[in-house]
């Protein structure tokens, strides 16, 4: 994952929330769905994305990536970390876990998302609209829940 895409676009996204607050991204791989840490708010989405293999070269898209967001914010503080799923190749034995090539596009629809959801469980906002969809990639392969970071651990996700 490009993090500078990802913080440049978060800091433009976050520019309408409330002057007194700065917002922050962090990337955190050990963070794990459905036991965010006291006083912290969790966010799943999915997206689509590519993963290339290290070993071997091989390519693939997948419309099933699992990102999930912990959102906290304090007195003058938000922090938001991030974490998106890895994937493993289906074709090498020992093939490591891969991260996501996420398009730019999709990391702006994921970080709108995102901040409106910073708005409603942070602010106490009510915006009562449904999330802006992921732009799909053409997928010719099921999704291989035994190559999947989010599916081995059985986080596999609910949105």
């Amino acid at each position: 994952m490009a993090q500078p895409e990802w913080t440049s676009i978060f800091k433009i996204k976050t520019n309408d929330l409330p002057e007194e607050h700065s917002w922050r991204l962090q990337f955190d791989d050990n963070i794990v769905p459905d036991s965010p840490n006291s006083g912290w708010k969790q966010y799943i989405r999915n997206t689509s994305a590519w993963f290339k293999c290290t070993s071997c070269g091989r390519g693939w898209p997948t419309n099933r990536v699992m990102v999930l967001f912990n959102m906290r914010l304090t007195e003058r503080e938000g922090v938001v970390k991030v974490r998106a799923f890895r994937q493993k190749c289906k074709k090498c034995c020992a093939a490591p876990m891969e991260k996501p090539t996420i398009t730019p596009e999709n990391i702006d629809i994921l970080l709108e998302n995102l901040v409106k959801k910073i708005r409603i469980k942070c602010y106490n906002e009510e915006l009562g609209e449904a999330p802006k969809p992921y732009l799909a990639l053409e997928v010719k392969s099921p999704h291989e829940p035994a190559h999947c970071e989010a599916c081995i651990g059985g986080y596999c996700t609910r949105v």
